[in-house]
């Protein structure tokens, strides 16, 4: 390996409202609401694919569409923070450790700022580093600004072990 021994990954996911009124939202690891979830071919968790992308990029592994495709019946219904669990994993196979990560989830409603403790405990708890959650509004902007779906950003850094 060359260079400083450090990478930076960065990554975005979105995902509409389910049509299905029993799908719970699950955010980062957290159900925030036993209905109202987003569509996926996996459990839709934004948050955790972001950064589940965020850590291949910086490790240089592809992305999570890639690795855990849709069109894989055997990710049908997966729960996100299983894959999550499994990219920590590769990206530690591959000699990196993960010194943080930050993720900035948005959307209209439901309110997320109770959730983001949990959110970020979660995930910090399954890449065994600290991660940070922020919830913003996108202020009636777009189409999530319009309510149809989540989005998130996630960044994530690695350090050569």
């Amino acid at each position: 390996m060359t260079g400083p021994g450090l990478r930076i990954g960065q990554a975005f996911d979105v995902h509409r409202f389910s049509a299905d009124p029993t799908r719970p939202l699950i955010l980062g690891g957290v159900t925030v609401a036993p209905t109202g979830g987003l569509d996926g071919h996996s459990d839709a968790d934004a948050v955790a694919h972001a950064l589940a992308d965020a850590l291949l990029g910086a490790a240089g592994l592809g992305d999570l569409g890639g690795r855990f495709p849709a069109t894989d019946p055997a990710w049908a219904g997966a729960d996100s923070i299983g894959l999550l669990a499994a990219v920590a994993t590769l990206v530690a196979d591959a000699g990196w450790v993960t010194v943080n990560a930050d993720c900035t989830v948005i959307c209209e409603q439901p309110a997320l700022s109770g959730h983001t403790d949990a959110m970020a405990a979660r995930l910090g708890a399954t890449v065994d580093a600290p991660v940070s959650v922020r919830a913003k509004r996108a202020e009636g902007l777009g189409a999530v600004g319009r309510g149809e779906g989540v989005a998130c950003l996630a960044a994530a850094l690695l350090a050569v072990r």
